[in-house]
């Protein structure tokens, strides 16, 4: 193979054709002279397979030592002085060809499955490709000539079916129309109170006098961003195959209407911006919204009060009975109405004037919410405490009543304690204490779930009390002895806790326009503005 004078030769012992090579002293070795070179312990060594020789990276930082080492961690070979200084200190590390043996293995191993199963997979799949779109063009067809074949077979038989069906989707658009006039409330509502903002400001900015101007807190901030707009997933109609004896049942089924809302992002710790010290003694136990600045409360007492954010008591409002409010509703017209347990009353409180809505015959009323459409939901118990119900009020007329489920069973404990809201779906949901569930039901009444806690939960300790809904349609309630608020979907499914604020005893629940979360606290007797939802300018908290 070689000339004699082209013999490459160990340069210890002149052996022919020497295996190893030594990196750092760039002599040629023999596997016998090995050992004897690195006896010589005055300087360092680095042995490789003579194939090998000069493919070892000299280290870009500490020139001219020779990258020998294989850093694990960041995937770089890396000389001594770096293993022992700097970043490499606390890094898994291996000796350099010994990684490179592994890797190329393992490039092998890839080589090997890409060549003999996935890049085979994708050849197949890629074949396959025509046969699937030729499918949707037969399927196509076949569906096509199905429909035409349904319709010519239906013809005479659908009118009055077809007018039923009709009659559903006009209920299902005037749900859809309700969400959307929900949708111009709140819009109309912010412009309102943008236009106040507006008039304050130019006021401020005519002023002169100081105490009035050191007063004013920024609120640009809160009006940025326009309320959620909320998703509709529409109404599909699926053929049935015809039996003229079922034809009501073989024509087909029109799915239900969903509405959906975007999803926001929950902070992991929600910030308290507003804490309001009331005027009530004890047992402050609901807050209703007039405005984002502007909020109703009751408690324990016979006095309603109208606060601002700044903790000022802006109306206050004896109840017609002297009976302490059990809860209360702003309408979307701005008016207060609140239930009086004791007399069996529901009550309209317009300006300095207090009309009584509806008196109740052998039931007394509790919860109460005002609906997207300005209509009323309101709970109920029997006197003899042995029924609950919610019971759907337009004006003073009764519409609905939501008391049992498909089976005949009470859907709700028997017990008056009852809280609810309505939420953007039209879902009603009602925080029943006593069975230490909520139970959300659909605007039909029909049950779609209870949601008793997240998994974690001990049979019987939630406690829920107050409740809303928000733009999004997530549902939050407050589980009064355990000091949280819980979040869950429209779905019912556990979002988060609101529980690292400091929360004590909370009791009712409402959010703004803006999706702040007030929180009537019991004991304590205040109201806290909380933001749960990260705004579209703020950075994660």
């Amino acid at each position: 193979m070689y000339s004699l004078q082209d013999v490459i030769r160990c340069d210890l012992c002149e052996t022919p054709v020497p295996p190893k090579h030594c990196e750092l002293c760039h002599i040629h070795l023999c596997e016998a002279c090995v050992e004897t070179h690195l006896s010589d312990q005055s300087k360092d060594h680095y042995i490789v397979p003579f194939n090998r020789r000069g493919t070892i990276p000299k280290c870009p930082y500490h020139s001219p030592k020779l990258c020998i080492i294989y850093c694990k961690d960041c995937n770089v070979p890396i000389c001594k002085i770096c293993s022992s200084f700097g970043e490499h200190v606390q890094h898994n590390t291996e000796d350099l060809l010994k990684a490179m043996t592994e890797k190329k293995e393992l490039i092998r191993k890839d080589l090997q499955e890409f060549e003999e199963s996935i890049y085979p997979k994708y050849e197949e799949a890629a074949t396959n490709i025509p046969v699937q779109r030729a499918d949707v063009n037969k399927r196509s067809q076949k569906l096509t000539t199905d429909l035409d074949k349904q319709g010519e077979a239906l013809h005479t038989e659908i009118e009055t079916i077809i007018q039923g069906m009709k009659s559903e989707l006009y209920n299902m658009d005037a749900q859809h129309i309700a969400a959307i006039d929900q949708q111009e409330v709140a819009i109309n509502k912010t412009s309102t109170e943008i236009k106040k903002v507006i008039q304050d400001l130019k006021r401020l900015v005519d002023t002169s006098d100081v105490c009035i101007v050191s007063g004013y807190t920024y609120r640009t901030e809160e009006f940025r961003s326009l309320p959620a707009q909320f998703q509709v997933t529409l109404p599909t109609f699926t053929p049935q195959e015809i039996h003229r004896e079922q034809i009501h049942q073989q024509i087909g089924s029109l799915s239900e209407l969903v509405i959906t809302y975007p999803v926001g992002t929950l902070l992991d710790e929600p910030r308290i911006l507003t804490d309001i010290q009331t005027e009530y003694e004890y047992g402050l136990h609901s807050v209703s919204c007039l405005s984002d600045s502007e909020l109703w409360t009751c408690g324990y007492n016979n006095i309603l009060r109208l606060y601002n954010l700044q903790g000022e008591v802006l109306r206050s409002v004896q109840t017609k009975s002297g009976n302490d409010p059990q809860d209360i509703a702003v309408t979307r017209s701005g008016d207060l109405v609140y239930t009086d347990y004791w007399d069996s009353s529901i009550n309209l409180v317009r300006v300095t004037q207090i009309q009584t809505l509806i008196t109740l015959r052998g039931w007394r009323p509790f919860g109460l919410c005002s609906t997207a459409s300005g209509d009323l939901l309101v709970t109920m118990t029997s006197d003899d405490d042995k029924q609950t119900k919610v019971v759907h009020y337009s004006g003073s007329t009764e519409k609905q009543t939501i008391q049992w489920d498909d089976q005949g069973k009470p859907l709700y404990s028997s017990r008056y304690t009852k809280y609810l809201s309505e939420n953007r779906n039209l879902d009603i949901c009602v925080a029943d204490c006593d069975a230490n569930a909520v139970v959300v039901v659909s605007a039909a009444g029909k049950l779609r779930f209870r949601y008793t806690g997240p998994p974690s939960t001990p049979r019987g300790s939630f406690d829920p009390r107050g409740i809303t809904t928000d733009s999004k349609g997530n549902i939050l309630t407050a589980d009064l002895y355990n000091h949280y608020i819980h979040i869950i979907d429209q779905n019912g499914r556990f979002l988060r806790f609101i529980h690292n604020c400091g929360l004590q005893y909370p009791m009712g629940l409402c959010v703004d326009s803006r999706d702040n979360l007030f929180l009537a606290e019991r004991d304590l007797c205040k109201v806290k503005k909380l933001q749960y939802y990260k705004k579209w300018n703020q950075k994660a908290v």
